[in-house]
């Protein structure tokens, strides 16, 4: 059987900044004048090499142009090429990573606007993450108020590394925030550059080296999580962990629960086990996904273990590209987890898709959920 991705929600798909100049009309008069004055410009945090094969297949790629600026060929790649009825986008851009945190709230304000004027509305499947200065969490929170009425934008985007612990209380205004508009929070692979990504042994020499430890880093910040009692003080609040990987996270848990039941008297508002609250509250994309290739034993065991089908979202991580041809859907992970990784757990993790899915089918959709949801395999 081949997994048909039609009619599924796309969880992570990428916009990119063409360049400043892009975000110049949407910015206050000062921060304008202080940009155009500076020359600033080149503040992507993408780090793959833009001509390299994982930044974007050939054939997706805009001559002169980099990969994710190009809105019909997200619709025509990604949108159609996929059949999702939505796609939840990211923007990985130096906003979250400049020092000043009043800069960082200007820049967002202005990207966020920029999504919404130049692809949302243009593109009514598209929805968005709101990129917050996560570098002052009182103003992160603002921003998220600003944003939330706009019920396009279904999620909060922080990157796994930046200048502490995610789980540090001085970002709770981040989650209350999040929590109260019903707004998950995407936990992405990326970083501010504050801190080697390898913290200690120090800074490596190659992108190779800062790309694998990210997954280090997304088991630290979930050890965060739930030991600093974020997960525990916010128990409606959904964490997405988008580019992590998944195949680390039942070994985590075992770790982490065995510890716990000795040490629980250290952290007592944590009062369930590691293992319940991250299946209970934290979601993972499928791509780049990291098991062995064409399944058998290993991917079963890991299932096994990993011990829910509802952890899963499904992601294509357009315009970069992890897979053989189309085949998005991770070789040998099983026919039966497709509704659910598809449309079901999107759904349950993502308020806002729910209420658009209850309003009807998307405009341009090519199937509605219920007709994806009843068969997403062919």
């Amino acid at each position: 059987m081949t997994t048909s991705t039609a009619g599924g929600i796309d969880c992570d798909v990428h916009i990119a900044v063409p360049a400043m100049k892009a975000l110049l009309p949407y910015l206050e008069d000062h921060w304008r004048e202080i940009i155009v004055l500076r020359g600033m410009d080149g503040l992507d945090l993408t780090s793959y090499p833009p001509g390299a094969p994982i930044s974007c297949r050939e054939d997706w790629r805009a001559p002169g142009r980099r990969p994710g600026t190009d809105l019909e060929r997200l619709r025509r790649h990604a949108l159609d090429g996929f059949g999702s009825r939505h796609a939840i986008a990211h923007v990985l851009y130096g906003a979250q990573a400049v020092h000043s945190e009043d800069l960082a709230a200007a820049l967002c304000r202005a990207l966020n606007d920029w999504v919404a004027a130049e692809w949302l509305s243009p593109e009514p499947r598209l929805r968005a993450s709101i990129v917050v200065p996560w570098q002052s969490p009182e103003l992160a929170a603002a921003e998220i108020e600003r944003c939330a009425p706009d019920q396009r934008f279904v999620q909060v985007q922080l990157l796994v590394m930046g200048d502490t612990p995610l789980g540090k209380r001085s970002n709770w205004p981040i989650y209350r925030a999040a929590a109260a508009h019903g707004l998950p929070v995407a936990v992405h692979a990326g970083s501010a550059y504050r801190h080697a990504p390898s913290a200690a042994t120090g800074w490596g020499s190659y992108l190779v080296e800062d790309y694998a430890a990210n997954a280090t880093a997304f088991q630290g910040q979930v050890l965060s999580l739930l030991h600093e009692g974020v997960l525990s003080t916010f128990p409606e609040l959904r964490f997405v962990l988008a580019e992590s990987g998944v195949t680390w996270l039942p070994t985590l848990l075992w770790r982490a629960t065995k510890t716990w039941r000795a040490l629980r008297s250290e952290v007592p508002w944590v009062e369930r086990s590691p293992e319940e609250l991250v299946r209970d509250q934290v979601r993972f994309t499928l791509q780049p996904f990291d098991a062995p290739p064409g399944g058998g034993a290993e991917l079963e065991r890991f299932l096994e273990h990993l011990g829910s089908d509802d952890l899963l979202l499904f992601s294509t991580d357009y315009p970069h590209w992890h897979f053989d041809g189309d085949g998005v859907w991770p070789e040998g992970l099983p026919d039966s987890w497709a509704r659910k990784a598809l449309v079901d757990n999107p759904l349950a993790t993502y308020p806002r898709l729910r209420e658009d899915v209850m309003a009807g089918p998307a405009p341009g959709a090519g199937r509605s959920t219920t007709e994806a949801s009843e068969g997403v395999t062919s």
